[in-house]
């Protein structure tokens, strides 16, 4: 399938790479006192690459992803973002970046494809583009059949698709994607990884966030392992299973934490 171009200049700066670099954050608890969530993370996701940052709940997935996406500014350390500073060019980040967060509702008196068309005017799609545009990603994520539904009439698994057609409305060169099967049945997850390749084998760069090791091992070209905050291990497959002497990724995993078993 062939997604359409926005009207004019779509904004893209560089060529989608994403490059942290030291990315620290420290949030201040009013009882616990600094709360090092990530400390000097670095890595780098190129173009038509997918990369995993792996970790358990409360590893620093989610606040390195909202660095990244300039919802969050980092204590310490920077990012670029398909060419823009995330603290220098934060705007022109936002423009090229799709951002699902676990957090983001929808608006339910919205059907799903208001929703969407709403996020398309904010990005500036104009109304011929933008409504082809939206059946594309309906179609492609299997909701053109719900499309005029209000969205608290919908399923989890639906309520998640129209989330990410409205995260990727404005078709961008970069892809933040947290835990973006969380929640879903079978049927729903395929269809997200799914479309993740898709993204991939259309030149997207792609990083998403997941404790699921059956996600990394069908779509990670570069796996980043979080733990406390910091990455423990990273490469790809190949590599971990080379450095580490393990073949299966969950061993792979709690050998590099240091888990005992």
């Amino acid at each position: 399938m062939t997604f359409v171009e926005r009207d004019g200049d779509n904004g893209c700066g560089g060529n989608g790479l994403i490059e942290a670099r030291d990315l620290s954050k420290v949030f201040k608890h009013r009882k616990r006192g600094a709360v090092h969530a990530v400390s000097q993370v670095s890595f780098q996701c190129q173009p038509g690459q997918i990369y995993a940052l792996l970790g358990a709940n409360g590893a620093g997935k989610t606040t390195t992803l909202r660095m990244l996406a300039t919802i969050l500014k980092p204590t310490a350390g920077t990012a670029t973002v398909a060419g823009y500073d995330i603290l220098k060019d934060s705007a022109a980040v936002r423009r090229n970046v799709g951002f699902l967060s676990t957090a983001t509702a929808l608006y339910g008196r919205l059907s799903a494809r208001e929703m969407v068309e709403y996020f398309g005017r904010l990005n500036g799609l104009k109304s011929n583009a933008l409504r082809q545009r939206t059946d594309e990603l309906f179609d492609l994520l299997e909701i053109r059949a719900f499309a005029s539904r209000r969205c608290d009439k919908l399923s989890t698994g639906m309520k998640q698709k129209v989330s990410i057609a409205r995260t990727l409305v404005h078709d961008p060169a970069v892809m933040i994607l947290d835990e973006p099967t969380i929640g879903l049945d079978v049927i729903a997850a395929r269809t997200i990884v799914h479309f993740i390749r898709d993204c991939r084998e259309r030149g997207k760069t792609v990083l998403f966030s997941t404790h699921v090791m059956s996600e990394v091992e069908k779509l990670a070209d570069r796996v980043g392992i979080i733990h406390d905050g910091r990455i423990r291990a990273e490469g790809t497959l190949d590599e971990l299973r080379e450095r580490s002497g393990e073949r299966d990724l969950e061993e792979i995993f709690v050998k590099t934490l240091g888990v005992e078993a």
